[in-house]
């Protein structure tokens, strides 16, 4: 296996890595954990049911204002 090291690099190789590795890490830390998981039919019923309340005009709550109302920062 060819050993590389960072001062073997150029700068646009450089950039590259960098790029590639921030890339990875970003996908990895964004995976869905619960992809490829079956949805459970009392939480699409009640998935369903908030959908249909905020279509017929119920209120929708910002992430701000649920977090505001539970305490949260």
């Amino acid at each position: 296996m060819l050993s590389t090291h960072v001062s073997d690099l150029t700068v646009d190789e450089l950039k590259a890595l960098v790029r590639e590795t921030i890339e990875q890490t970003l996908a990895e830390f964004l995976a869905d954990p619960d992809k490829g998981l079956a949805l459970r039919q009392g939480m699409k019923a009640a998935l369903d049911r908030s959908v249909k309340a905020v279509r017929e005009g119920g209120t929708l709550y910002s992430a701000e204002e649920v977090a505001k109302s539970l305490g949260l920062e």
